[in-house]
């Protein structure tokens, strides 16, 4: 599995991935793409990024338009560094025996592509394309397969690539799924979830709980305002800060608020909350619609987070929010019991078709018996 250390969302699938393939009784491996660069490289990338998302998102929003944006005409493209770590990737491909490579974040595919096309790596790559909207640097020719997120999808690397892509769904780990039926009843919930009611009792008795996600580096616009927003008008904003110390600590102390740092339970956490409010349609987003929870896009961050926000949405498996009052008035409708919320809750489910792991063990199998 060819992961990045960029934020917390690719590592997750990259394990979760580890965990059901060595569940089948095959072995596994995570390999970080950044780790894989020369010269310090990935670190500077990440830091580069980091700082990007977080300080300067003009700048993420420029290189975004000029790299990953999708659409036709010559750009420039992220093979060149994924070059790099060619020589790197081919010798552990070679001294662990693997079968298949599988790339989780769009530099890998850049990197697997490559060597494909040029026949320097004699193992299928088949990229787990973890976006809802396709941005042009998960698409490259040489890679043999591709799985994604929803049919739309799918057909868009077709499209752009002539290749094979086929729909899988998110990648969660089980005990983030809810079953749809019993999703606002009293049916059993993780252990956590107990401990998390209680938290949010004492915090805020009688509001809804809303999950503010900001992603592993507690990223996004105007953060603040927003938990204003909900706090004025009836809601406990439960704010996931990762690792900005900084946040949390502006943070705590303010009434009917619970910001938190790092979570280690949330499958709890989400199974507890009436909705999340999401800015970048990553990994948090599909683990609360995995969980039954709502999920309402606002001020999502520049280029893929604003692209994959708007993209759920279109599929109809969340919300986007405007403004400050759309926002309330999704969140009234949605964390309130009736067909509002069940509906959007069934359609979150619906996404969830088939298991990466087994789609990548088939893809294989049927490259092998072709030979």
């Amino acid at each position: 599995m060819v992961s990045a250390s960029m934020g917390a969302g690719h590592d997750t699938v990259a394990a979760e991935l580890v965990r059901r393939a060595r569940e089948r009784g095959d072995d596994a491996l995570i390999v970080d793409v950044l780790a894989l660069l020369p010269y310090g490289l990935g670190g500077a990338l990440r830091r580069f990024y980091r700082g990007s998302v977080r300080h300067f998102p003009w700048v993420y929003a420029v290189l975004y338009h000029l790299f990953l944006r999708p659409g036709a005409g010559r750009r420039p493209g992220g093979t060149p560094l994924a070059r790099l770590a060619g020589g790197r990737l081919r010798e552990l491909a070679e001294r662990s025996g693997a079968d298949v490579v599988v790339p989780v974040f769009h530099l890998g595919a850049q990197l697997t592509g490559h060597l494909r096309a040029r026949g320097l790596l004699p193992v299928p790559s088949v990229v787990l394309v973890i976006d809802f909207a396709v941005h042009r640097q998960w698409l490259h020719p040489g890679n043999d397969h591709h799985l994604c997120l929803t049919e739309q999808a799918a057909r868009e690397v077709r499209e752009s690539t002539g290749g094979s892509a086929w729909t899988c769904g998110p990648v969660v780990a089980p005990e983030f799924l809810a079953d749809p039926a019993t999703a606002d009843t009293s049916a059993p919930s993780p252990p956590g979830v107990a401990g998390w009611r209680e938290l949010f009792d004492r915090t805020g008795p009688g509001r809804p709980a809303v999950v503010l996600s900001a992603g592993a580096w507690g990223v996004g616009t105007h953060l603040e305002a927003t938990v204003r927003i909900l706090t004025d008008h009836g809601f406990l904003p439960v704010v996931l800060c990762g690792d900005n110390e900084r946040l949390r600590r502006e943070l705590s102390g303010t009434p009917d608020v619970v910001p938190l740092g790092w979570v280690t339970d949330m499958p709890g956490l989400l199974h507890a909350a009436r909705a999340l409010i999401d800015n970048a349609a990553g990994q948090t987003a599909v683990q609360a619609l995995a969980a039954g929870l709502p999920v309402v896009g606002y001020r999502p961050i520049p280029g893929h987070g604003a692209d994959g926000v708007r993209r759920m949405a279109a599929l109809g498996v969340s919300d986007l929010a405007e403004d400050g009052t759309a926002l309330l008035g999704a969140l009234r409708r949605l964390t309130a019991p009736g067909r509002a919320r069940r509906d959007r809750i069934a359609a979150g489910h619906a996404l969830f078709t088939d298991d990466a792991v087994a789609r990548v063990t088939a893809l294989v199998d049927a490259e092998r018996a072709h030979r």
